[in-house]
């Protein structure tokens, strides 16, 4: 085994989880450090900035301890995409919260941007972008009109502040910064026109650059020693390349908070219903950005956190391990439906006001069917993503990863629920991509296929159920969705 190491750090919506991995990406270590999330009111979701930054501190210490000596020859930080955050740019101290993806308290500010957004960014007006949490600060924080008046504000998402203060690096990368809706479709810099649109200038903005190559440099004061940053981008993104879904036509789905699926198309793709956007993109050798790699996104904005609301907010269970325990213990949900809208429905219908529900109860029901329940609705709102991008991409197949992927259950409830192939891959591919993706910005692998054939194949989950019965129940759940969301 070879000496040196690549460090990923994953800052995920509910955890940092950083981890070593030798040069063949072969684990080596890992650290994990939980981030509370707060609902200060209904429809706000937050985080305080400094613990995410003491949370990347610590979980890194621990790694560098753990090495031995070892060399760490380079890292890779991937983030919540469209999480956002105001702070100052000269003494770098946060003065807002973490505006979480999830949020919504700037919706009805989105009435007055107008529809020639959606057509210039190709992204639709939903809550769920960065432009209109950034606007929101921009109008209604004191600090952030403060830090305005007397030039001093900085406005990003949450990688761009961590590497502002660990780096001296106030950028972003274009896989986030296509998240934002301030880029353009095909576009590589922030478009005036968006900008406009939603009140923000230029200079509050990071910089844009590629997804991978020789960065920066993180330092602590923490650390025995800095640490080469040689790629920086979304989370989901770099689920996809550590997943192995490097192909047009494969795609990936990552179980967490939410769950995301991303599919690579050979270029700019647009299809109804879901997001156009970049994968990765490469460096162009002289500091900025060069080749791009397409994908689709589509977004099921409730999962582990309808599990955990499910299990510690009605009760149901003492946590949602136990919630999914309890539901493999069922054959069925017994006619209980959910619909998992507790921040929206995401792709492919965008309805952002629509509301979560569980119907279908009677007196025989158990905490076992709403809990079975989820899982299968979880299962179908993929299934319908999937669906939509096989309608625009020949689909090839879909790799799973993520923390609820542990779930046999849910497992096989997405397997049946499918028309394409389930492989399920590594829990960790995000950290796991991260790191990877640091590894090609450092010279190590040629390329991202170079680094991807270094992966584990995963394990192949087939269906239990034959072609017709899932029609069948993909009607009811089609009839279900369209009677509770008003579709």
């Amino acid at each position: 085994m070879s000496a040196a190491l690549l460090l990923g750090i994953d800052e995920g919506t509910t955890a940092v989880k950083a981890a070593l991995f030798d040069e063949e990406l072969g684990p080596v270590a890992e650290a994990r450090r939980e981030v509370p999330v707060s609902h200060p009111a209904p429809g706000h979701v937050e985080q305080d900035p400094e613990l995410i930054l003491d949370a990347v501190v610590d979980a890194v210490a621990e790694l560098l301890e753990l090495a031995g000596g070892r060399e760490v020859i380079a890292a890779g930080l991937d983030h919540q995409g469209e999480s956002v955050l105001a702070w100052d740019a000269q003494s770098g101290q946060a003065l807002t919260p973490v505006i979480v993806w999830q949020d919504k308290r700037h919706e009805p500010l989105l009435a007055q941007i107008g529809g020639p957004c959606v057509e210039r960014s190709g992204l639709p007006l939903d809550p769920y972008f960065s432009a209109g949490r950034l606007a929101w600060l921009l109008d209604r924080d004191e600090a952030v009109g403060r830090a305005r008046d007397s030039g001093s504000l900085r406005l990003g998402t949450v990688d761009a502040f961590l590497t502002d203060r660990l780096a001296g690096r106030f950028a972003t990368d274009l896989s986030t910064a296509s998240r934002t809706q301030l880029l353009a479709v095909g576009g590589r810099d922030w478009d005036e026109q968006l900008l406009s649109a939603f009140g923000l200038r230029r200079e509050w903005l990071p910089a844009i650059g590629p997804s991978f190559g020789p960065l920066a440099e993180l330092r602590c004061a923490r650390w025995p020693v800095a640490v080469p940053l040689t790629a920086q981008l979304v989370d989901q993104q770099a689920a996809l390349a550590g997943s192995g879904a490097t192909r047009p036509g494969e795609l990936k789905a990552t179980y967490g908070t939410g769950v995301f699926v991303l599919g690579r198309t050979a270029g700019p793709t647009v299809a109804a219903g879901l997001l156009p956007t970049v994968a990765w993109a490469a460096p162009d050798g002289r500091g900025g950005v060069g080749a791009l790699a397409h994908a689709l996104d589509g977004g099921v904005f409730a999962a582990g956190s309808l599990l955990d609301w499910l299990a510690e907010g009605l009760g149901l269970a003492p946590d949602a391990r136990a919630l999914a325990g309890a539901a493999a213990a069922v054959p069925d949900s017994a006619g209980v439906r959910v619909l998992p809208a507790l921040a929206g429905l995401g792709a492919p219908w965008w309805r952002p006001t629509a509301r979560g529900v569980i119907a279908g109860l009677s007196t025989a029901t158990g905490a076992a069917h709403v809990a079975r329940a989820a899982l299968e609705a979880i299962a179908w709102r993929v299934a319908d993503i999937v669906e939509a991008m096989a309608e625009a991409v020949p689909v090839l197949g879909l790799r799973a990863d993520g923390g609820l992927t542990n779930d046999h259950t849910l497992l096989q409830l997405q397997a049946d629920a499918l028309e394409v192939p389930l492989t399920a891959g590594p829990p960790d591919a995000t950290v796991l991509g991260a790191a990877m993706l640091a590894g090609v910005g450092a010279g190590l692998f040629a390329d991202v296929q170079d680094a991807a054939r270094r992966l584990p194949q995963g394990r192949v989950v087939c269906s239990l159920i034959d072609p017709a019965e899932r029609t069948r129940r993909r009607e009811l759940w089609r009839a279900f969705v369209r009677a509770s969301a008003g579709l």
